[in-house]
């Protein structure tokens, strides 16, 4: 005979914890009733986390689907919660003075002479393509036009030397990298964000763009960032460093290992560099030099296809319940792990297979995942250090409270009009929801160009 002491444990799962009442009964048992009994409670346990699973699945399935307008109000709702207070503290010339300075606990860098403009080029990079759409009446259109309005001032005092928010492109390293974000705003936005700025403005960009040949960056995804924002001054008719440009093309030929990827360098990493650097960042500079006629346009189209292929994987690797892996470097930067999906979205690129809609479910999903609570903003609403919380363990050494804009650049399909059928079809499931339901799905196979 033996003495057994049993917790009375009634597992009831109430947002993933275990609430254990705790009520304690002597029992009696011979060996063998012992673990019959053990067996008894293993599967009793079962049961019950086998009914709490099916109540989840009941409670999902049952809840209502959102119609697209409703998922683009929740984007703008978002994306303008997270851009507003870079942009709206630029034009009054207090972002440098509200904005927080968090840093990892091995941060390598002088924060307060890189931070704002990493803030403000991934913030406007992200935004661009929304801000581009026309002026309307509807409440989204209002909000649109007025936060373009702020940002054209804001871009102003970036560049004023006079302005408490003149940022740094003319010291340290990292300016390479973010002035090349601005100038991607400014080429997924010519007629709201450049062409409206007055000539001085415009004047003192192209001086602050040309003071960074100066310098040179690390031998891997920024070379990219030097050969856009060249690529950029040559769109708009200014004298441009050919060797950047060409340097940078030529070694992403060099580095690309099949199926899509691209090697970070001379070794691959495996992180969504392909997504925040690589396949954006070369298709715009390819599709400039295309129409420059530097190059033909067949290397675009090679570009282009490749970066719809790296999609694919993209929008397989969300997961039924709108997450995805937390791998690699930078994971800080949150939604940007999908600017490529995002972007082919946008150039309406997508492969027969994958309808717009589930795109934007899919994106969807992830951002309610991200957004819906308070745990990446900090109380002034500004963006906190982590990946789904604040993480500081998890940031890089390069990584501070203004890189973690790049989070915009997974917006960009807001560029499309409310009208177009990403926002217009009905809800779909994306792939892994199909292939986890048993539903039909297309076979996944490589690349060879």
């Amino acid at each position: 005979m033996q003495t057994i002491i049993i917790w009375k444990r009634w597992p009831v799962i109430n947002n993933g914890t275990f609430n254990t009442p705790v009520m304690k009964y002597p029992l009696h048992f011979t060996e063998r009733g012992r673990c019959a009994f053990k067996l008894l409670c293993l599967l009793s346990l079962g049961i019950c986390l086998s009914d709490a699973v099916y109540a989840q699945q009941k409670k999902q399935q049952s809840e209502p689907v959102s119609s697209g307008l409703q998922d683009r109000a929740f984007w703008v709702k978002t994306l303008y919660r997270i851009s507003y207070p870079v942009i709206h503290n630029l034009a009054e010339g207090t972002l440098k003075k509200n904005m927080p300075t968090e840093t990892g606990s091995h941060y390598g860098l002088q924060v307060g002479k890189v931070t704002y403009l990493e803030a403000l080029g991934r913030t406007i990079a992200g935004v661009a393509p929304w801000l581009e759409l026309p002026d309307d009446d509807t409440k989204e259109g209002k909000l649109r036009k007025s936060l373009r309005g702020e940002l054209l001032k804001g871009l102003a005092n970036s560049v004023d030397p006079q302005n408490p928010d003149y940022m740094n492109y003319r010291t340290e390293g990292q300016p390479i990298v973010d002035a090349a974000y601005v100038a991607q705003a400014f080429l997924r936005a010519p007629k709201a964000l450049w062409e409206p700025l007055d000539d001085l403005t415009k004047k003192r960009f192209v001086e602050e763009f040309k003071t960074l040949r100066t310098r040179s960056g690390a031998y891997n995804n920024w070379l990219l960032f030097s050969g856009l924002t060249e690529g950029f001054l040559l769109k708009i008719g200014e004298s441009y460093d050919p060797a950047r440009v060409q340097f940078a093309v030529n070694k992403m030929k060099e580095w690309y290992v099949g199926d899509s990827w691209y090697s970070d360098g001379e070794l691959f990493s495996m992180d969504y560099y392909n997504s925040y650097v690589i396949h954006p960042m070369l298709t715009d500079l390819t599709g400039i030099l295309a129409a420059a006629k530097k190059v033909p346009w067949r290397e675009y189209d090679q570009t282009l296809r490749r970066m719809v292929r790296y999609a694919e994987y993209l929008e397989r690797v969300i997961s039924p319940e709108g997450t995805y892996p937390a791998y690699g470097r930078s994971i800080t930067y949150r939604m940007a792990a999908f600017q490529a999906l995002a972007q082919v979205a946008l150039m309406q690129q997508l492969p027969d297979y994958i309808q717009p809609a589930q795109v934007r479910c899919a994106l969807t999903r992830i951002m309610h995942n991200l957004y819906d609570g308070n745990q990446n903003f900090d109380a002034n609403g500004w963006l906190v250090l982590g990946f789904n919380g604040h993480q500081p363990e998890v940031a890089d050494t390069y990584t501070s409270t203004g890189s973690l804009y790049m989070t915009t650049l997974g917006f960009l399909t807001l560029g499309l009009p409310a009208e177009n059928v990403f926002w217009s079809a009905p809800a779909a499931p994306w792939t892994s929801v199909k292939a986890w339901k048993g539903d039909q799905i297309k076979k996944d196979y490589k690349i060879e160009y």
